[in-house]
């Protein structure tokens, strides 16, 4: 069993790094995903979430290129808390500002803190490429307590269907029409 969802992940994996390579100069710059997303299985499942698994949305965001007014489908939804970062990249890109969004599960030795704005972490591999791993340290710039999205969805750009991206806020989306 274990075998099979390692397979599933993996071709999960290979759509999502296909699927997100693009980059965006604004400050919200993604550098695509990563080669390893976050594993959901040991995230609690939100209980009452406005936009429950399987819901029909609208992406109300731009967090990368094709993204504001995607349509797309809930894919999952968890509770814990997200936060915006300014980081500087393992591979030695320039400082990305203002990323949203990763959650406390990213960040090392997260288990029985609480962080607030201006408080420096150090991320673990995530779910974008070259966001950690390496020690790579950045600071809050924003807090929100969950529920947090996991979507998958088709971008306006017309490039191809981004499978469980991570992630957005409950603020960022809304029903679909």
């Amino acid at each position: 069993m274990k075998k099979i969802i390692i397979v599933i992940m993996s071709l999960m994996m290979i759509a999502v790094v296909s699927a997100c390579s693009s980059t965006k100069s604004s400050t919200n710059n993604s550098s695509g995903h990563g080669e390893s997303m976050t594993s959901v299985e040991d995230l609690k499942k939100a209980e009452n979430p406005k936009y429950p698994l399987g819901t029909n949305i609208t992406i109300t965001t731009d967090h990368m290129e094709g993204m504001k007014g995607a349509e797309g489908t809930v894919s999952g939804v968890y509770d814990t808390t997200v936060y915006a970062v300014d980081y500087t990249p393992s591979d030695g890109g320039k400082e990305v500002k203002d990323h949203k969004w990763v959650i406390k599960e990213e960040l090392e030795d997260s288990e029985n803190k609480t962080y607030v704005v201006g408080d420096e972490v150090t991320l673990k591999n995530g779910h974008m490429s070259s966001m950690g791993g390496k020690g790579v340290k950045a600071k809050i710039v924003q807090v929100v307590e969950g529920p947090v999205y996991m979507v998958d969805y088709k971008p306006t750009d017309g490039s191809k269907e981004v499978k469980n991206h991570q992630w957005v806020i409950e603020s960022e989306l809304e029903a679909a029409k």
